[in-house]
């Protein structure tokens, strides 16, 4: 029997849906608003505006409200509530920091976060999330793809695997001391390598033009639009590139309901919910416009259904 499992968020929990009369325009107003206050309650970290040109990969639907981005969250390492990721997050501290990768690489590298930015051409894309919950966002990332920073480091021909760890620091993230100290901590998640190479595959840095807030995993993140919102680790520090498969987080502590590959498949259901539908938080009320369908691989399948050719994704979920 599993010893956790992810809280099943009820249909009150949905943000009303907020007047949006054009993108651009409202993320002018969101990038003004952010270099004046930082995300959230008060905290150290301020938002940064980044300089970044739009991506190949642009989802057709509205973007989620900045305000429910960056205030409905998971993100134990400061509580199970939505809102305690944005309400406790403030005395996290992003910077300074650093992300290496190491393992099987004929380079290893440690980079400054900072430096890493500025060196890297920074994209916006808007891509759907997907959390296991069976809630939905549409969310404009900004980053670079994971495959750019894993070729400077030069894997080997013996990695198979991609692990990624987040930071641990107690001190500031209280759901790692407190009522969620049943969790392994530091959080640590894995993709097969070429799932990891996929141009899909994205290490985000900000959102809505801005360096990202500390409830949505500041400061480096990743994301695979494809599979379950849990993928995506948060605050990566460390990225080691193996020859086995390795320990994820949710995959050990409950296997017969977070699979290490997580794809997003409305056909397998989580053994206490359906997948079929999704919640699209910001969209509506519960039964007024606020429901879909959910999609194979998250609509990712066209770019992305060959890399599991004939795998039984029912097994391998």
């Amino acid at each position: 029997m599993a010893r956790w499992s992810y809280p099943r968020p009820p249909s009150s929990e949905i943000t009303p849906h907020a007047a949006w009369l054009s993108r651009r325009h409202f993320m002018a107003a969101a990038s003004s608003a952010a270099l004046a206050a930082p995300f959230g309650h008060a905290g150290p970290a301020m938002a940064a505006a980044l300089h970044t040109l739009p991506g190949p990969y642009q989802a057709a639907e509205t973007p989620t409200p900045l305000e429910d981005v960056t205030h409905y969250n998971n993100f134990y390492e400061f509580g199970m509530g939505k809102s305690d990721p944005s309400t406790y997050g403030g005395a996290f501290r992003p910077r300074p920091w650093t992300l290496s990768v190491e393992g099987l690489v004929e380079r290893p590298r440690v980079w400054d976060i900072d430096r890493l930015m500025a060196e890297m051409p920074l994209e916006e894309r808007l891509y759907r999330m997907r959390c296991v919950e069976a809630w939905s966002m549409v969310i404009p990332w900004d980053g670079f793809a994971l495959a750019a920073l894993l070729k400077q480091a030069q894997p080997l021909g013996s990695a198979r695997y991609v692990a990624f760890e987040s930071v641990l620091r107690p001190g500031e993230m209280p759901g790692q001391r407190n009522h969620l100290d049943a969790l392994p901590w530091p959080y640590v998640e894995g993709l097969r390598l070429d799932e990891a190479m996929h141009p899909l595959t994205f290490l985000a840095v900000g959102l809505y033009g801005q360096t990202l807030p500390n409830q949505n995993g500041a400061p480096v993140r990743l994301v695979v639009p494809w599979k379950y919102g849990f993928k995506g680790i948060k605050s990566v520090t460390r990225i080691r590139l193996v020859e086995q498969m390795p320990t994820t987080t949710w995959n050990r502590m409950a296997p017969s309901e977070y699979g290490f590959f997580a794809n997003v498949n409305p056909d397998v259901d989580h053994p206490r919910w359906s997948q079929a539908t999704e919640r699209v938080i910001g969209a509506g009320g519960f039964f007024g416009g606020g429901r879909k369908r959910t999609q194979m691989f998250n609509g990712y399948g066209e770019q992305v259904a060959g890399l599991y050719g004939q795998m039984n994704l029912r097994t391998h979920f």
